[in-house]
Parts: C-alpha cells; structure tokens; sequence
C-alpha cells in the first residue's frame, strides 16, 4: 500500500501569520490562516481537511461491507462536521451524516453496516480520541 503524504507550511505568528497546505497527489492547494481555522475567514483549515477525509473513508468502508454481503450500494453520501475546541485545543467531537440509496435493506439492518463502517475505518480508528456520532437515513 503506498504512503500518502500532504504538506503544509505557516509563516509568521498564530494570529496573523498565514499558510498554506496541499495534498501530495495534486488535487488540492489552499490557504489558510486563523481566521479560516477559528472564525469565518476564507480559506480551508486541518479541521475541514480531516472531515473530508473522514467521509470519504467511511462511505468507503460501508459501501464494501454492504457489498461484501451481497447488498448494492446505489448512493452514500456522508458530512462530516468536525467541531475543534479551541479553549481545550482539541477536536472533542464528530458529527457524521449519512444519506444513502441501498435497495433491499431494511432500516435496522442498515443502521448496524453503518455502525460497523464508524467504528471500524482506518480515520474513525485514529481519530478514536473524539466522539464521533453518526445520525442516518435510508433513501427510497
């Protein structure tokens, strides 16, 4: 399995010093400051980077256990609100939202694949020292 790397680099004070940050593969550069990590300024910041992350390997871990079992993931589709607080210098909290389209499953067997994907996805896994909740539904 090949290793993945990202890069960033920040120039000056917390404050008002500046940064940027990309990815190794190319798909993304971006700013940012602390305006954009600790208040509403342009810009990405760590947190909206690992939320990213953090949804796109969760849908990929339920997609293949559904799978696996014989289920057909048409659609999964997950945001993943990541909450940092800064007075503690943490991030305490993961919200992950999934929306999904699986035919011939039912509510409460669905529910459990979720629940398996959360618990058991390379980021959900370094990322254990938050409480990550998950709210789902289940699409027509």
């Amino acid at each position: 399995m090949p290793v993945r790397k990202s890069e960033a680099t920040w120039e000056g004070d917390l404050q008002s010093g500046e940064g940027s940050m990309a990815l190794g593969s190319g798909a993304f550069e971006g700013a940012y400051s602390f305006a954009s990590r600790f208040e509403d300024g342009t810009g990405t910041n760590p947190e909206e980077l690992i939320g990213a992350a953090h949804a796109g390997c969760f849908s990929m871990a339920l997609a293949n256990e559904l799978a696996e079992d014989g289920y057909d993931p048409q659609r999964i589709h997950t945001e993943a609100a990541v909450n940092l607080d800064a007075e503690a210098g943490e991030i305490d909290h993961i919200e992950l939202t999934l929306e999904a389209t699986v035919p011939d499953i039912d509510e409460e067997t669905f529910a459990e694949y979720a629940n398996e994907a959360k618990a058991n996805c390379p980021v959900s896994k370094v990322l254990a020292g938050a409480e990550i909740t998950l709210t789902s539904t289940l699409e027509g």
